[in-house]
């Protein structure tokens, strides 16, 4: 893929034939006056195009749902990549919300890096991964005698502690330090 984002012959709007070579992986800010075209190049041609081209990715299947998407009014657009955009009046005024809860991407990235990813202990960078009760009790059996280890498990009494309150118990537990193969 170009290192550049290359627009040429933009006219959506109040545009007239507008041609730009910008460079990726950099803040860009557009200032202008009032009506002059930021928007119609940033949103209404930018934007739009690289929202078109990841929805022409999608099988036919899922664009069905989406609905076809118009060019915008443009010569050649290069070096282009998925787009994802913020609108400039937002309601949203809580001083918590990052890029991700606003445009809503945040709860599809914690799924993917859930189903794709391969989870590492956030103390000593060590994977994680899935051990059958045997191979538990190998490691332990295979420390020397005398050795302090911690056994994590979920554990409730359904007569006198809430689902809440053993969700939160046992998250607790779970993160106080670090966590190893055992």
């Amino acid at each position: 893929m170009a290192d550049r984002l290359i627009v040429k012959g933009a006219r959506e709007h109040n545009l007239r034939s507008v041609d730009l070579d910008l460079p990726r992986d950099a803040l860009i800010v557009f200032t202008g006056l009032s009506g002059s075209g930021k928007s119609s190049l940033a949103f209404d041609t930018i934007f739009a195009e690289g929202q078109r081209r990841y929805v022409e990715s999608l099988s036919a299947y899922a664009r069905q749902f989406l609905g076809q998407m118009d060019k915008p009014d443009v010569d050649f657009i290069e070096g282009l990549s998925p787009a994802v955009s913020i609108d400039q009046k937002s309601t949203n005024r809580n001083p918590r919300s990052t890029v991700g809860t606003i445009t809503e991407v945040y709860d599809y990235l914690r799924l993917l890096y859930a189903r794709a990813g391969t989870p590492h202990c956030p103390v000593c960078g060590e994977r994680i991964a899935r051990q059958t009760p045997q191979q538990i009790v190998d490691q332990v059996l295979a420390m020397p005698e005398g050795t302090r280890f911690q056994v994590l498990a979920r554990w409730c009494a359904p007569a006198r502690v809430s689902s809440s309150t053993c969700s939160r118990s046992s998250t607790r537990r779970a993160t106080a330090g670090c966590g190893s193969t055992v």
